[in-house]
């Protein structure tokens, strides 16, 4: 756990009068600090990247342990991989389930608004502790990504490389409205009491059903085709009642219900009023100028059927970093799973992340000049 007794001031003017972040290492740091990865966590995610002991000593799998880790894409016998849990998080991050210093109480909807960029504020502080001072690589998928991003964009000189992973300078109107549908759902469930539902009974069924609906935006009608179907759980005839008859109606029970015993309904609130709000090119003319003339080295990759994020809004963004001077490589990866595809493609990931990894780290040790011509990635 890492404190800020200072506080941090927000991009909406607020202040936090103090900041605790949750984190974990992985690996350790070489004696020219040249081998740092900051892996920055989607809406859900946590600290816990990688396999191993959680806070608290028990044995954990990682949420991206199929790349981080022993011998994994991400290496952590080779790099030192930072993870930290994000500001307005639930897993140890100061968030809206925390005390509130002035009143002794949970915060509530009283915490302030959050953006990526006061999480990324909330990073690079705790970076500094860390005694971190340039990263290898900042790398994030989804939410995560958008951190990334936010990075290259507000620290340049501490980075040397951006891997961004189904992810967007900015959501669409669609995922927009997705993400209010969900939010929709809490604020409407009668146990949501204003956001002061701590101690008491939880607004368990709105969080349930903005899960449903998000997760569903996760998959594509080709993974819920060939895992669902039009099959019923019990393979009879239909109820003719409002009951739960069809696999994948049952699924999306399931993660409703697995979800609201780890999750935070507020956080739930300030994560994707957090992506709504991301604009990289906020502050600027266009992404472009708001990356003019970057030297952060840029890999994104994207995945055929996903919808959320789709590939034309990466697209666009690669065509940003070119016309800004800056290096990028991309690759749309064939995959049947939708968004979570970031999660499920592991060896596919590989192919692109672990040479790219790999040429920054002998760059930055000098064993290598500095490749400075960009391209698509091979």
């Amino acid at each position: 756990m890492c404190s800020l007794p200072d506080g941090l001031d927000l991009v909406s003017g607020r202040r936090l009068e103090h900041v605790d972040i949750a984190y974990e290492t992985f690996g350790a740091l070489d004696e020219g600090a040249t081998n740092a990865i900051l892996i920055c966590h989607a809406l859900s995610g946590d600290a816990h990247v990688a396999a191993g002991p959680d806070k608290h000593g028990a044995e954990k799998p990682g949420w991206w342990e199929v790349m981080v880790g022993p011998g994994q894409a991400i290496d952590t016998d080779r790099y030192f991989v930072i993870c930290a849990n994000v500001l307005g998080g639930c897993s140890g991050t100061t968030g809206p389930g925390s005390l509130d210093p002035a009143t002794d109480t949970p915060y509530g909807t009283r915490f302030p608004l959050v953006t990526v960029e006061d999480m990324v504020a909330a990073q690079a502080v705790l970076l500094d502790r860390l005694g971190v001072k340039k990263l290898l690589a900042v790398v994030g998928g989804s939410m995560g990504g958008m951190q990334a991003l936010a990075w290259a964009k507000f620290y340049p000189e501490r980075v040397r490389t951006c891997i961004g992973v189904a992810t967007t300078p900015r959501l669409a109107a669609q995922a927009i409205a997705f993400n209010e549908v969900g939010r929709t759902a809490i604020l409407g469930d009668p146990d949501f009491a204003g956001g002061d539902y701590y101690g008491g009974a939880q607004p368990e069924q709105g969080l349930a059903i903005a899960r449903m609906v998000g997760h569903i935006t996760y998959l594509s009608d080709e993974s819920m085709r060939a895992k669902f179907g039009r099959r019923l759980q019990n393979r009879g005839d239909h109820a003719f009642d409002f009951v739960t008859e069809f696999e994948v109606e049952s699924y999306l029970a399931y993660q409703g219900r697995k979800f609201v015993e780890r999750f935070d309904a507020n956080t739930y609130l300030y994560m994707t009023k957090a992506m709504d709000y991301f604009d990289l090119a906020s502050g600027a003319d266009s992404v472009a100028s708001a990356l003019a003339e970057t030297p952060v080295r840029f890999l994104l990759l994207t995945f055929t059927s996903d919808w959320l994020f789709p590939t034309y809004q990466t697209q666009g963004l690669v065509d940003a970093i070119r016309v800004a001077r800056g290096e990028v490589s991309f690759a749309e990866i064939e995959s049947p799973y939708g968004h979570d595809a970031f999660l499920l493609e592991p060896e596919e990931q590989r192919r692109y992340i672990e040479p790219f990894l790999a040429r920054a780290l002998a760059e930055a040790r000098g064993e290598i000049a500095p490749h400075t011509s960009g391209g698509d990635a091979q």
